[in-house]
């Protein structure tokens, strides 16, 4: 992403600055409510299985995403693609390196006896009177 971020939105150019890169992706709205074997479902998966196989390895091609192992760290935001061990795959975000830049969780998680408690002296029972204890 950083070695095509030109190609991403920004405030003053909403639509990127590179040109040619475009992507023609053909999606199908139209549901046909007919019934079918579960055998042409399945087909049809299949089929949209690899359409979806061939546009990923377009934006491969592009260097626009970056496919790794299952156990691999990648770099803060990055999309990445990401295989199983059965075969599939999945597009992902990795943020954990976002744990560097931000603060720790300085909320408390709420325990059921301190919530009970909040709710032993009221006639109206709603999340505020659950948490309300634990969000100052």
């Amino acid at each position: 992403m950083r070695k095509n971020r030109l190609a991403f939105a920004i405030g003053e150019e909403p639509l990127g600055e590179i040109r040619g890169q475009d992507l023609k992706l053909c999606l199908d709205v139209e549901r046909n409510l007919s019934t079918h074997s579960e055998k042409t479902s399945i087909s049809r998966s299949v089929e949209t299985r690899k359409e979806i196989e061939k546009h990923i390895n377009e934006f491969l091609h592009m260097d626009l995403i970056s496919k790794i192992g299952h156990n691999e760290i990648v770099e803060l935001t990055t999309p990445f693609l990401i295989t199983w061990n059965y075969g599939k795959s999945g597009l992902c975000g990795d943020f954990r390196a976002l744990n560097n830049y931000t603060k720790s969780d300085s909320y408390s998680i709420p325990r059921i006896p301190h919530a009970q408690d909040n709710l032993v002296k009221s006639q109206v029972y709603n999340q505020n009177g659950l948490y309300g204890r634990f969000s100052s």
